[in-house]
């Protein structure tokens, strides 16, 4: 018998893993479906609003306060569809969900964090993973610090990092090590470093090579890598062995700490009786009135049909496939929606790759109305069981304006509970 649900979620990003939690805390029939082609660029951090206006740079120290300005400045933002108190209760249900599956977040509820990039530069960020808290305090401080590289590893360099931050923080000394029984010269993989960590005589012996290392300094970064499945062990247990406060720094991808939020996410999912289509796609959509959806799902050809009353459409943008751009236009792959774009090709970029104003393509996505439905090019909502949510959405520059998980998280939510006021013909109450 093909499987029915109320709500399948098609994206396995934040926002679908997110939307997928909420819609399974409300008792509802949820599947989720998608594969990890954006998670594992996460950086870990949970980006509520870190710049507006984007084009003068403006770093907003009380994320709030910027949300105000960018809701009254952007009010096309999918943002401004949400009241501050939804968009701080979706967050505060996520950062509880993943501190119960093991990943602890740290955060000052009116003030952004200022962490470490993988190419040593600052960025404003809302909420810090635990591993990663020591950083925001030691830079806070100007703590004397060693910047810990790994021979083999590449996208991170202990030197650069130093070298770009050397002005605001001089405290900070690179050093290069080699990992333990790594070959001189081989390439090696964050995954599997991760996964070697789980190792005690494996954490003993990095930990010892740190240790003789530090000279003066009174914290170490390292890159993020402390563990897949067991990182609060494997940080607790090195910090004990070094000796001194440790974090970690985000590396370019793949991305360990967005690999931990999903495994966090698959984890529990499924015992709130969520269906997990892991690494698959939708690959048809059909819709029928009255009934709801028909998907066709598989890796590269069906491999289930699912009937769903309501589908939550959160397949991300470029990277996550839910956008694709065609010689003239860009398209969304799953409906074929309408998608908001600049109206010829030449006019997706600007002239110059650092404009302060960014690129109009990344504006670029699905129109919706209140109800976080879909919009035709008639200004009618698409199908009314079809919502959308995350990246996809248009008006909104996340990677510039530092909001990607926040936004997310919130539109999420959102949709869930428009979903559910089409069931109940009214307000359902917020998950939980």
């Amino acid at each position: 018998m093909e499987p029915r649900f109320e709500i399948t979620v098609i994206g396995t990003g934040m926002a679908g893993l997110s939307a997928a939690l909420f819609a399974a805390r409300q008792g509802l029939a949820t599947a989720v479906v998608g594969s990890s082609a954006e998670i594992i660029f996460a950086s870990g951090f949970l980006d509520l609003l870190g710049v507006h206006p984007i084009e003068q740079k403006r770093i907003r120290n009380n994320p709030w306060k910027g949300l105000a300005a960018l809701i009254r400045d952007n009010p096309k933002h999918p943002y401004a569809k949400m009241s501050p108190k939804d968009i701080a209760e979706s967050l505060e249900t996520i950062i509880a969900f993943l501190q119960q599956a093991g990943l602890s977040y740290c955060r000052r509820p009116n003030r952004n964090a200022m962490v470490v990039t993988p190419v040593g530069t600052l960025k404003p960020t809302y909420a810090v993973p635990q591993s990663m808290w020591n950083g925001v305090l030691a830079w806070e401080e100007k703590t004397p610090c060693l910047i810990v590289g790994l021979e083999g590893l590449k996208g991170f360099s202990a030197r650069m990092i130093t070298e770009n931050l050397r002005s605001t923080w001089p405290g900070l000394r690179p050093v290069q090590v080699s990992f333990p029984e790594s070959d001189t010269g081989a390439e090696l993989y964050a995954e599997r470093i991760a996964r070697r960590l789980d190792s005690s005589p494996i954490r003993k012996a990095f930990a010892a090579t740190v240790r003789r290392r530090l000279g003066a300094a009174r914290a170490v970064g390292m890159p993020a890598v402390l563990g897949l499945y067991r990182s609060a062990e494997v940080f607790a247990d090195l910090e004990a062995h070094i000796g001194v406060p440790i974090f970690e720094i985000p590396t370019m991808p793949p991305s360990i700490p967005g690999l931990r939020i999903k495994d966090a996410f698959l984890r529990e999912l499924p015992k709130l009786g969520v269906r997990v289509f892991a690494e698959k796609k939708v690959l048809a959509a059909q819709h029928l009135p009255e009934r709801g959806f028909v998907l066709d799902i598989g890796a590269e050809a069906a491999e289930t049909v699912v009937h769903s009353r309501s589908v939550i459409l959160a397949s991300g943008r470029f990277l996550g496939r839910g956008l694709r751009a065609e010689r003239t236009r860009v398209i969304e792959t799953v409906f074929d929606l309408p998608v908001y774009q600049a109206s010829d090709r030449a006019s997706w970029h600007r002239e110059k790759l650092l404009d302060p104003k960014g690129h109009p393509i990344h504006r670029a996505g699905v129109e919706i109305d209140d109800g976080f439905r879909p919009l035709t090019d008639g200004r009618r909502p698409a199908y009314d069981r079809l919502f959308a949510a995350g990246s996809i959405l248009a008006h909104q520059d996340w990677i510039r304006e530092k909001c990607g998980s926040g936004l997310a998280v919130a539109s999420a939510r959102a949709a869930v509970n428009a979903c559910l006021g089409l069931e109940t013909g009214g307000e359902k109450s917020p998950p939980q």
